[in-house]
């Protein structure tokens, strides 16, 4: 698959105790991307933030929350990711989207030994 030079960047925000039926919302989000042939998918986890209601979520073991932040970043064309975005709604109930530019530089498998 070959992804322009000019490209998008579809970020996710979500807790890692939210749910989308019996999976995890980061993994059906994976999933998802993957089955409409997105180019890829990344899930972050955080060590700390906050979100719309200001309540601090950590990793510190003094202050262990069951909820840290979680980021998922997809990169493809624009179109494709405008048509996931609908797909996207239907599955969260809570979080933050947000689509940036991205200039792609390269993206290739690489060679087999």
């Amino acid at each position: 698959m070959e992804l322009p030079t000019e490209s998008v960047l579809l970020r996710i925000f979500i807790g890692e105790s939210d749910r989308h039926g019996h999976l995890p919302l980061h993994e059906a989000i994976v999933l998802k991307a993957r089955e409409t042939h997105l180019a890829g998918a990344t899930v972050l986890r955080g060590a700390m933030g906050f979100g719309r209601a200001s309540r601090i979520h950590t990793s510190k073991v003094l202050a262990l929350s069951t909820d840290l932040p979680v980021i998922i970043e997809i990169v493809d064309r624009e179109e494709k990711i405008n048509a996931f975005l609908p797909v996207l709604d239907g599955m969260m109930g809570g979080g933050l989207v947000t689509i940036e530019k991205a200039r792609i530089i390269h993206y290739r498998t690489p060679p087999v030994p």
